[in-house]
């Protein structure tokens, strides 16, 4: 029996299967916009792409920017407190030197690479010791950036001395730590050091409100100064605490911001700080124990806010530096796992006695 098959039929055939070419050719499309809408860290989104864009440090910016614009760039050791801008300050000079194929001309190795004596050995001393075509780039000089310089063992800093001093015609080395102490003499000796100090709250300010008004956010002041009161001077705290809250909540309070990241709100401080002072030493224990319990407080930030707060009280000099320094052994001990209940009933008694003490110098 032979089968009739409809000029119709032909037709539907056809069109089906250029649906289905259709749907393969227009899969890979539908991917990358998938990956291009994906959420980024604001740490990473807002990280500056040059040295103007950097928040603060004018004066060391300043300079490295002479020195690179006159090709007299020098080994570079760049120490300070995290987040006040020294990866981004090398990331953006290497822009800088070397356009938009930067990334073959460095050599970016972290914390969480290996850098034992064989990386400098090898990876350290293959990179610095071959010839480089700059690529069409403004300088052939290669740049070596070595981040958390600080965690590198003894035995490779004493290696890479050496690897400095021997390619230095077409390498540059780049160092960053937080603790300049932990570098070896014979390394600080051979770089440049800059010192990038904790940011000020202007600055830290005006890189927030410069995301805010990008993401289009509704933050009022008393959340602005929460955040920049909590970043202490520390960029990259700052966003993401920004970018944390934000997801927690639509409006960032400064109730929001406090919630987010569990520290006592000011009001909380005082309240805890009154009954230090007034309160018998079982009411004061039994209602910091309910309050830290029913908000969650960690007793570490409770000590550290309270310390601050201290500062602020007025009291006689001799009483103050008692309890500042019987604070800061309980921090110490909390830092090593103690118990809370112990350094809890530890900081009441240091309160009560420094009141004794306040109570006699008025008589």
């Amino acid at each position: 029996m032979v089968e009739v098959v409809s000029l119709m039929d032909i037709d539907e055939d056809d069109n089906h299967q250029k649906q289905n070419n259709s749907q393969k050719l227009n899969k890979g499309k539908g991917l990358v916009t998938a990956a291009d809408t994906k959420p980024t860290p604001w740490v990473e989104k807002y990280r500056p792409q040059s040295l103007a864009d950097v928040a603060a440090h004018r004066d060391i910016l300043d300079t490295i920017d002479r020195l690179t614009s006159e090709n007299r760039l020098p080994h570079l050791l760049l120490y300070g407190p995290p987040g006040t801008g020294k990866t981004s300050t090398i990331l953006a000079v290497a822009r800088k030197l070397y356009g938009s194929q930067y990334r073959n001309m460095i050599l970016e190795l972290n914390a969480s690479d290996d850098r034992g004596i064989d990386v400098v050995r090898q990876q350290i001393q293959d990179f610095a010791s071959t010839q480089s075509f700059s690529f069409g780039a403004k300088s052939s000089v290669k740049l070596i950036l070595l981040d958390e310089a600080d965690a590198m063992t003894k035995d490779a800093q004493f290696a890479l001395r050496r690897v400095i001093e021997k390619y230095t015609k077409n390498t540059r080395f780049a160092l960053i730590c937080n603790h300049v102490n932990k570098i070896i003499p014979a390394l600080q000796s051979r770089c440049t050091r800059f010192r990038f100090a904790p940011l000020d709250p202007i600055h830290v300010t005006e890189r927030l409100k410069h995301v805010i008004q990008a993401e289009r956010l509704d933050v009022p002041d008393s959340g602005l100064a929460a955040l920049v009161r909590l970043s202490n001077g520390d960029m990259r705290k700052a966003l993401n605490i920004l970018q944390s809250t934000h997801m927690a909540s639509q409006k960032i309070t400064e109730e929001a911001v406090y919630l987010c990241t569990g520290n006592p709100l000011p009001k909380d401080i005082e309240q805890i700080s009154y009954w230090l002072l007034n309160e018998s030493f079982a009411e004061s224990f039994k209602r910091v124990s309910e309050t830290k319990t029913r908000k969650g407080f960690a007793l570490i930030d409770i000590v550290r806010e309270v310390t601050m707060f201290v500062f602020k009280i007025k009291m006689p000099s001799d009483v103050r530096v008692q309890l500042i320094n019987d604070l800061a052994d309980i921090e110490y001990r909390l830092s090593f796992g103690c118990s809370d209940k112990l350094q809890l009933g530890s900081l009441i008694a240091i309160f009560a006695n420094a009141r004794s003490a306040l109570v006699a110098a008025v008589k």
